[in-house]
């Protein structure tokens, strides 16, 4: 099995971050800051499962064509690998899978 180094671009944590933090906004007297940390907690340890139980999938995004995408449940991935290094750059949560329209 291959041992993987990860770079992780600060748009995929801020990208979570942002998510969960609209979610607490939106939620505010039922989603609890605990709940708010386990959240992006999980979302921050799939990312490391990339290649490791997360399978190498097509992009379904345009703007991620020419990269390698992995997903959970919640959460979609864009990577490249170079040599034994995973440099993911960009996330998105499952229920904005979609490309935008003007």
């Amino acid at each position: 099995m291959v041992s993987y180094r990860y770079k992780v671009n600060r748009q995929v944590f801020e990208n979570i971050d942002s998510f969960y933090e609209h979610v607490a906004l939106r939620y505010v007297h039922t989603y609890s800051f605990e709940l708010l940390k386990r959240n992006i907690n999980e979302a921050y340890n799939s990312i490391y499962m990339i290649e490791r139980g997360l399978l190498r999938r097509k992009p379904i995004l345009q703007k991620w064509q020419g990269l390698y995408m992995a997903n959970t449940d919640k959460w979609y991935f864009a990577y490249r690998i170079e040599g034994n290094t995973i440099f993911v750059v960009d996330s998105c949560h499952a229920q904005n899978m979609h490309e935008k329209t003007n």
